[in-house]
Formats: structure tokens, sequence, C-alpha cells
């Protein structure tokens, strides 16, 4: 076994870890795993709701490290450097809070949270939109799923 397969034997726990780490410092997504699981007889709710929260939970890791200032680590650890941050600076100024219901693109989801904490939004709006943008799409990923079924 290997990737997505060995992380599927652990259900639900491995769905969570997976979802955190696609949301902070692992370049893959959940979706695949998310779709396995389905696959496997799990409850779609079930699946959708823990990949939402692990993911939701790793964007808030990223939050955290934009609030606290470290712009040394978002570019290290996060691998965003300061060109995409200043870009995603200009397009968070433009369209605010609602930029958050798209974290959940990559190389540009994890600039948007970061920002999202370098200007300090107030982090009960940074949770409504960052959950709601990762929930819609892991939900439509289920929706799509079960209707090719």
């Amino acid at each position: 076994m290997n990737g997505v397969l060995d992380l599927a034997v652990y259900g639900y726990v491995g769905l969570f870890l997976a979802s955190f780490l696609a949301s902070t410092v692992l370049p893959f997504g959940s979706e695949a795993l998310l779709l396995l699981l389905i696959n496997e007889g799990f409850d779609p709710m079930s699946v959708v709701m823990v990949a939402s929260v692990g993911n939701y939970c790793g964007a808030c890791t990223t939050y955290y490290i934009g609030l606290v200032g470290r712009r040394d680590l978002i570019e290290r650890y996060l691998s965003i450097p300061q060109q995409r941050l200043d870009n995603t600076e200009k397009w968070f100024t433009k369209y605010g809070a609602y930029s958050l219901l798209f974290t959940w693109i990559p190389i540009v989801g994890d600039a948007i949270t970061a920002m999202g904490g370098i200007m300090k939004l107030d982090f009960k709006i940074f949770s409504i939109f960052v959950f709601l943008g990762k929930f819609l799409r892991y939900a439509l990923v289920a929706y799509m799923a079960l209707g090719l079924n």
C-alpha cells in the first residue's frame, strides 16, 4: 500500500490527518481519500464533515502563523513566496473576507489563509468563511461521486 491507500486503512482519522496536512504543509489534496472512503461504504456526510474539520484546522494553523507575523515561517514552511503574499494582499484588500471562501484552491489558498492572519481578520469571521468554503467544496466532491455511482 502507498499514499492514499495507507491513509484509507485509518478511515476517519486518516481522512482528518490528510485533510489537515493538505491545508498546511503538504502539497496534495485529500479529495482522493474522501472519494475512496465513500466508495468503501463510509457515511458520505460524516466523511464530508471530517474532511472539512481537518482542512479547517489546518487553515487555522496557517492563519495563526500569519497572525503572529512570521513571514519567514510562511515562506520557509508553507512555501508561499513574498510575491504571492503581495498579490494576495491586493486581492484580500479588494474582496475582504469573501476571499476566504476560496482557501481550498491549490497554490493560492494557503496565501489567502495566511493573509487573513497577517491582516488580523477577526477569527470568528475567518472561521465562518473558511469552514463554509471548505465544506462546500467537499460536499460538491461527495455529491459528484455519489452521482456517478
